[in-house]
């Protein structure tokens, strides 16, 4: 039996680097990455293709690992990064997006991203699994946002 949960997170905030330093490292997926808690592996797929593998978190009994794959889109112009799910690879399909906007003497950032992670548990395990993998997940991106902060020198007024 398979539990579905939505994941549906979007966050704004501006932090003190120029738009070029944030585009180069946000659009740059390894580098951008980097700074994400709990990747067991990224895997370079080709054609801006990554696959996603996570720790596994959870118990001996009852343990989850992530894995899914996104196609990358970046421009520049329009501050965009954009991400697409590839079908078929791993147990989740993730999408999303950054915004990228410069302002004065600060860059405003806004992150959206959703999704569904399968987790392969009985159905009486959803109400529970719902909310544990919902929590785990925004932890793990507010964890995500907090480093690219302290990488791009703090967060702007």
């Amino acid at each position: 039996m398979t539990v579905s949960v939505d994941i549906d997170l979007g966050y704004e905030f501006a932090v003190k680097a120029p738009f070029e330093k944030v585009f180069e490292i946000l659009a740059d997926v390894p580098k951008s990455a980097s700074h994400f808690p709990k990747v067991d592996k990224l895997v370079d797929m080709g054609d801006d293709t990554y696959r996603w593998e996570m720790q596994r978190v959870g118990t001996a009994q009852v343990g989850i690992q992530t894995v899914y794959a996104c196609k990358y889109a970046s421009d520049p112009k329009k501050g965009s990064v954009v991400w697409k799910p590839v079908k078929g690879v791993g147990n989740a399909q993730i999408e999303g997006s950054w915004k990228i906007t410069a302002g004065k003497g600060k860059t405003d950032i806004v992150l959206k991203t959703k999704g569904v992670v399968d987790v392969a548990l009985p159905a009486l395990m959803r109400v529970v699994v719902v909310p544990v993998v919902n929590s785990e997940f925004e932890k793990l991106v507010e964890k995500y946002i907090d480093n690219l902060i302290a990488k791009f020198g703090g967060e702007a007024e």
